[in-house]
């Protein structure tokens, strides 16, 4: 086949465009511009576009697809010229779902830990050699790219409730009808499209209804609304819940309390003991015995980005997460603080989403970082203007955070002065973002902050 991609250039997108590359279809993209790490990858492939921008000259009638991103808009004139060619236009989450419709379709949904987990089931099932597909949010250790698609049995899928496309304004997770789906949790996020609360919970409920019938339900046991969901839901559907499992944290290690004694593993804090309880379940629904998911998850290490170490001492550990979400930011607090009791915490986050940058949903972070030390919040004026939001000032940030120990940054120059000037002696760094704090390079900053032995 013949498959042009719009706005080639995004995570997934991309991904999707060297997934399709790999198993022999013909692909072309386009994109107004493209930044490193898909830069680089389309390149070596062939498949990074000979010149930026859209041209509806690309789009000709012998194209079988167009896999439309979220990132182009409903003008875009190569869009346009689709259409009048009638040519059959995707969002990607549409196409995942045209090319798994025989396989048996595992996804993870929920507000938070959905790469982690994600990443979890696949560890095991590539440690065990079973052959699956898979779309994820990060690059993992082991995998080339976050999409694959073949002749699989099954496919992992990271279950998005954002918008699918610009013309399919639906959740991602509404395409996917899964045989066994995790929802971790529900925590208000994406206020840009879910205006309240209230609409954002009629998305997981419509999801629960598409599950196909006879499928599995794996959802977090302490959550108010799953529970609600499991228990009002007439789909015809095995509901299974979960919870944290029996843990240690002793030197700097947490050990699962197992029946037959302590057993070590390499992730901490109780939000990924739960994801790691949801993946287990997962992968027994392919036939993973708990023997061998065990034997597996001993040497998980993370997911890029999620609670990912850029450089440890003896006094100091400098760790990278993805958290941006109230319910994230707290969650990774509160596993550094209990897997690092003894060290001071200086938690740094940046406001980069739409929804961290609104001033009405500042006030869902009250308190969200008190258990740090201090709390150095950064954000970006540039991204404010960048997203049309009004200006907020650094007093209504403090306010809002509401911590007894808070500095607040707009300029990444301030920002690093404060990092590399501290003495880190038994003090520890956690950087929170979804961004890129300005452009500052983190694995430089952490190797500044706990150089390593011999550096």
């Amino acid at each position: 086949m013949r498959i042009h991609l719009i706005a080639v250039g995004g995570s997934a997108m991309h991904n999707m465009a060297l997934a399709l590359h790999e198993i022999g279809h013909e692909v072309s993209g386009s994109d107004d511009e493209i930044y490193d790490p898909a830069r680089g990858r389309l390149s070596k492939k062939g498949l990074l576009p000979e010149n930026m921008g859209w041209d509806p000259a690309r789009i000709i009638s012998d194209i079988d697809a167009i896999i439309l991103g979220m990132h182009a808009r409903l003008d875009n004139p190569e869009l346009k010229r689709a259409q009048e060619l009638k040519i059959p236009i995707y969002s990607y989450p549409e196409y995942v779902y045209k090319e798994s419709i025989n396989k048996k379709r595992i996804v993870v949904a929920g507000s938070h830990g959905k790469t982690t987990t994600t990443a979890m089931i696949l560890h095991v099932l590539n440690h065990h050699q079973i052959n699956a597909d898979y779309l994820v949010g990060a690059q993992l250790k082991g995998f080339d790219t976050m999409v694959r698609l073949s002749d699989a049995p099954i496919i992992i899928l990271e279950g998005d409730e954002y918008l699918s496309s610009p013309l399919d304004r639906v959740p991602k997770i509404h395409f996917y009808k899964p045989h066994v789906t995790i929802i971790t949790g529900i925590a208000w996020d994406h206020i840009n499209v879910f205006p309240t609360f209230e609409n954002y919970l009629e998305q997981f409920e419509l999801y629960i209804d598409m599950i196909e019938k006879g499928g599995t339900l794996i959802y977090y046991t302490k959550d108010k609304h799953l529970q609600k969901m499991a228990k009002a839901t007439t789909n015809p559907i095995n509901i299974i819940d979960y919870d944290v499992p029996k843990y240690v944290v002793e030197n700097y290690q947490t050990q699962l309390l197992l029946t037959d004694g302590k057993f070590p593993i390499k992730i901490f804090g109780v939000h990924n003991l739960e994801n790691m309880t949801a993946a287990r379940l997962a992968c027994a629904e392919v036939g993973v015995s708990e023997n061998q998911f065990y034997e597996a998850i001993q040497s998980f290490e993370g997911a890029d980005k999620r609670l990912q170490c850029l450089s440890i001492n003896d006094q100091t550990a400098v760790y990278l997460d993805f958290a941006h979400a109230p319910s994230k930011v707290e969650a990774t607090i509160k596993a550094f603080r209990q897997q690092f009791q003894d060290r001071k915490l200086i938690a740094c986050f940046e406001l980069h989403t739409f929804s961290s940058l609104n001033k009405n949903f500042l006030k869902h972070y009250k308190d969200t970082m008190v258990l740090a030390d201090e709390a150095v919040i950064y954000y970006s004026e540039h991204t404010l203007k960048m997203k049309k939001l009004p200006p907020i000032s650094r007093e209504e940030v403090a306010e809002a955070f509401a911590h007894h120990n808070i500095k607040v940054f707009t300029n990444k120059e301030d920002l690093l002065e404060l990092l590399t000037n501290k003495s880190w002696k038994d003090q520890n760094l956690l950087l929170m973002t979804s961004g890129k704090f300005g452009g500052i390079n983190t694995q430089e900053l952490a190797n500044q902050v706990a150089p390593k032995k011999g550096n």
